[in-house]
C-alpha cells in the first residue's frame, strides 16, 4: 500500500512539474499569422479627425484616464488635457499591470509603432510583439473612422520621455494566456466604416457598447479571466481596491427593470443633468469627466439604448458603501 501511494505521489509531482514546464514554454503565444498587420493601411489626417481623435481620447473612449499618470488624475478631471504618458496601474489575479506611454517619444513611447500596429491593439488586442492583451480597451467594435481618427491624433502629439515598468502576468495569467483564456479580440458585428452621430437608440448602443465601454463595467466579470457571467448592463462588478480607498462601490443596474433598474423612472432630462454633473463620490472608479463632456445628442441617444434594454431583475443593495470605522 505504501508503495502504491508513493507511486501516486510521483506521479503527481510529475504531472504538476510538467504542468508548470508547459505553461512557462507556451503562454507566450505569437499571434503575429493569424492578425498579420495591415499593408492597405492609410490614414490621411486632417484638423477633424485629429479634432474627432482628441475628443473620443479625452472624452467618451476615456483613455486619459488609464493613460495619463496616476498622479494627474484629478487633473484629467477637471479637463486639463495631460500628456498621456502612462503609469496608471491595475493589479489582479492575471498580473500587474501597466499603461503604458502613448505619446511619439520613440524610446519610451510609440514613436517608432507603425500605424498598423497600434491598429491591431486597438481592434484585436494583439501587441506589436504579437502577444495577446487583455481587453482593457474594448475598442474591437469601434468603427474605421474612430479608431483611425485616435491614431491621428496620438500621431500629433508631442513625444514625452516617460518610462512605464513593464505588466507582468503572474502564473495564473500566464496559464489563461497558454490555455487561450487571455486571447485576440474578434468583433462580434460588422464594423462600420463610420457612425453618424444622432440621439437614435442604435447610435446610443454604439456609444455605450463600442466607445464608452459602459458594458464592460456595468455588467458583472470573472476578475480571472475577464470573461463576462451577468447579463448585459444588468450591475453587480464590485470594485473595492487602493484606488478607491477602501470605499466599495457596486455597478448598478442599467436595465429598466421596474423594480432594480437603477434609471428605470430617469426621464431623459435627468439623465442627461446627472452626467453632465460629474463625480459626487471621490473615488468611484467611474471616469466622470470624460463623460460629462458628451453633448446632448449622445446623451439622448445612450439614454434611449438603455431604456430599450431587455429589463433585467438585479438588485444591487447599494452603489457606494464607504469604509468602515
Amino acid at each position: 500500500m505504501k508503495k502504491i501511494l508513493l507511486g501516486l505521489l510521483g506521479l503527481l509531482i510529475i504531472f504538476v512539474l510538467g504542468f508548470i514546464v508547459y505553461i512557462n514554454l507556451t503562454w507566450d503565444k505569437d499571434y503575429s499569422k493569424e492578425y498579420p498587420l495591415r499593408t492597405d493601411l492609410n490614414i490621411e489626417a486632417d484638423s477633424t479627425m485629429i479634432a474627432r481623435g482628441k475628443y473620443l481620447v479625452y472624452g467618451p473612449a476615456h483613455c486619459a484616464h488609464c493613460h495619463a499618470p496616476f498622479d494627474k488624475l484629478a487633473e484629467v478631471e477637471k479637463g486639463v488635457e495631460v500628456p498621456l504618458t502612462g503609469g496608471f496601474g491595475i493589479e489582479m489575479p492575471p498580473g500587474k499591470f501597466k499603461a503604458p506611454n502613448l505619446t511619439m517619444d520613440n524610446e519610451t513611447g510609440i514613436g517608432n509603432r507603425t500605424d498598423a500596429e497600434i491598429y491591431r491593439m486597438l481592434r484585436h488586442n494583439v501587441r506589436p510583439n504579437g502577444l495577446a492583451a487583455i481587453d482593457f480597451m474594448p475598442f474591437i467594435n469601434m468603427s474605421e473612422e474612430d479608431i483611425n481618427a485616435i491614431i491621428a491624433y496620438l500621431r500629433s502629439t508631442e513625444p514625452v520621455e516617460s518610462t512605464v515598468i513593464n505588466s507582468e502576468y503572474s502564473f495564473l495569467g500566464k496559464a489563461l494566456m497558454a490555455f487561450g483564456q487571455i486571447k485576440p479580440g474578434e468583433p462580434d458585428q460588422p464594423v462600420p466604416i463610420s457612425v453618424a452621430k444622432d440621439s437614435t437608440v442604435e447610435y446610443g448602443r454604439y456609444m455605450a457598447y463600442a466607445v464608452a465601454n459602459c458594458r464592460g463595467c456595468h455588467t458583472l466579470r470573472d476578475m480571472k479571466t475577464g470573461e463576462y457571467i451577468g447579463q448585459d448592463y444588468s450591475g453587480g462588478w464590485v470594485f473595492n481596491d487602493n484606488l478607491t480607498r477602501g470605499w466599495q462601490f457596486n455597478t448598478p443596474n442599467l436595465t429598466p427593470d421596474p423594480e432594480t433598474g437603477f434609471i428605470t423612472n430617469w426621464t431623459e432630462d435627468q439623465f442627461i443633468m446627472r452626467m453632465q454633473a460629474g463625480r459626487v463620490y471621490e473615488y468611484s472608479p467611474m471616469p466622470w469627466a470624460a463623460f460629462a463632456s458628451m453633448d446632448e445628442i449622445e446623451l439622448k441617444a445612450i439614454y434611449r439604448y438603455l431604456q430599450s434594454l431587455e429589463p433585467v431583475k438585479n438588485k444591487i443593495a447599494a452603489t457606494a458603501i464607504p469604509p468602515a470605522k
